[in-house]
């Protein structure tokens, strides 16, 4: 071969490298963990795995081609959840989905590397997950839940659907760092409604049973349910001691109003799950958690169940009808 032969064969070749390494990386199969904090077999769950999905196949991501999910369903235990993360962070992924502060939290702590997008964080800044909601400036990003100024909105419903109600029993997971300041907020508003609040922190199936039973008293009572993976979990439980004890209930997840809740306001989940997956593409791609804004909902949604109203004995004023999204009759 003459060496002007071989310099050329040299030279092509070595540009074609970057190439060659470009296409490789491009193939490459990545990896998603998922912390979905509710159990395998619900449906509520299942439904937004189910979103997160389709909003990475619009996106060009195909389990099994270009993708490979590792999933752990944590049913809003706390040790299962440390164990799961664990277990994720192990397998070397290159971001992780992780719902809730229940879920956010844990992760932090086993990991300040791999990339995390939340969905269902109530107060990001507070939890010390980011530094703020413009600049996240760490390792996590994602969708927030609500503005503390939104909780004063369910006292208000509760009294608008049950204008009778005077004790409210405001139940959450005391675990959770976000209740705090959405529990002032109602208490701090309840005066000027003629209400007087109670927070119920529970942590299990047991204690939200004992609650309930103690602080419901008679037909001035009612609950505000704030949503966690732990109420999220133990959903049924509390639709049902609602109903035993008569209580008029306010929810901030629509699922608890398909379950047979009266009425809830407040983001749909399941779209905050497809909007994830546009971060989690965002970060395949090169971009980091640091630099990608928390988001807020844009839209919440009013959803009433007439047959439970009815079964109360509440009759739903017609305006509150006409603002809801979506009556369940």
């Amino acid at each position: 071969m003459k060496r002007r032969e071989f310099i050329t064969l040299i030279g092509g070749a070595a540009a074609a490298w970057p190439l060659a390494a470009r296409a490789q990386q491009a193939k490459r199969m990545r990896r998603i963990g998922v912390l979905i904090s509710v159990a395998a077999d619900d449906p509520e769950g299942h439904a937004r795995q189910a979103a997160f999905l389709q909003g990475l196949a619009l996106l060009g991501w195909t389990i099994g081609r270009n993708v490979q999910i590792d999933i752990r369903w944590t049913a809003g235990k706390a040790d299962d959840t440390r164990k799961s993360v664990t277990e994720l962070v192990a397998l070397a992924p290159d971001v992780i989905l992780a719902a809730g502060g229940g879920g956010v939290g844990p992760s932090l702590q086993v990991t300040g590397t791999v990339p995390i997008v939340f969905t269902q964080v109530t107060d990001p800044v507070g939890a010390g997950f980011v530094e703020s909601l413009g600049r996240p400036g760490g390792n996590a990003t994602g969708f927030i839940n609500f503005e503390y100024g939104m909780s004063v909105k369910w006292l208000e419903l509760l009294k608008q659907i049950a204008p009778s109600v005077r004790r409210v029993a405001v139940l959450r997971d005391p675990a959770i760092v976000g209740g705090v300041a959405q529990l002032g907020a109602i208490q701090g508003a309840a005066p000027s409604f003629g209400a007087e609040v109670s927070p119920v922190g529970v942590r299990d199936g047991g204690e939200i049973k004992r609650a309930v039973a103690a602080f419901a008293r008679g037909s001035n009572d009612g609950l505000i349910v704030l949503t966690t993976g732990l109420t999220l979990v133990h959903r049924e439980l509390i639709i049902s001691l609602a109903a035993r004890h008569r209580l008029p209930a306010v929810y901030t997840d629509r699922t608890f109003v398909t379950g047979g809740g009266l009425i809830s306001y407040g983001p749909n989940f399941v779209d905050q799950y497809r909007q994830a997956a546009g971060y989690v593409d965002r970060i395949l791609k090169g971009e980091k958690p640091a630099d990608l804004p928390v988001q807020a909902p844009t839209k919440y949604e009013l959803v009433i169940n007439l047959k439970t109203a009815k079964a109360l004995g509440l009759d739903v004023p017609p305006t509150l009808l006409a603002r809801a999204d979506e009556v369940i009759e």
